[in-house]
């Protein structure tokens, strides 16, 4: 979503809805990084956004979004939970936080992360 959005009287620039979402995915527990490492985990290391790589959205006529997230996990947490749970915690921030419905978080898992 690279174009200003509108939603509930308000208007959001670019990038709002994908730092939201980037915030609510770096909270669910099992979650490595947004994005694969050298998109996210080098830019999270020495700038203070969230990074974005890695998250599409789309908005239907309707108002609902689509989100398209690409994360990398931890190793030891079950994928199915984990997806279950960034499908959640998303879609209750976007709702919560911009007034809108989500009407699909498709999970990509692009890799595992070991603990060192």
């Amino acid at each position: 979503m690279t174009e200003i959005e509108k939603s509930e009287g308000m208007i959001l620039g670019p990038g709002v809805v994908e730092t939201i979402v980037s915030m609510a995915a770096a909270e669910v527990e099992g979650v490595a990084s947004v994005g694969s490492f050298t998109a996210s985990g080098l830019r999270n290391m020495i700038a203070a956004k969230p990074a974005t790589a890695g998250i599409a959205i789309q908005s239907d006529d309707n108002g609902c979004m689509r989100i398209d997230i690409h994360i990398e996990a931890y190793s030891g947490y079950p994928l199915p939970q984990l997806a279950a749970n960034l499908r959640q915690a998303i879609s209750d921030a976007v709702a919560l936080q911009v007034g809108r419905t989500v009407s699909a978080v498709d999970v990509y898992v692009d890799g595992i992360q070991f603990a060192s």
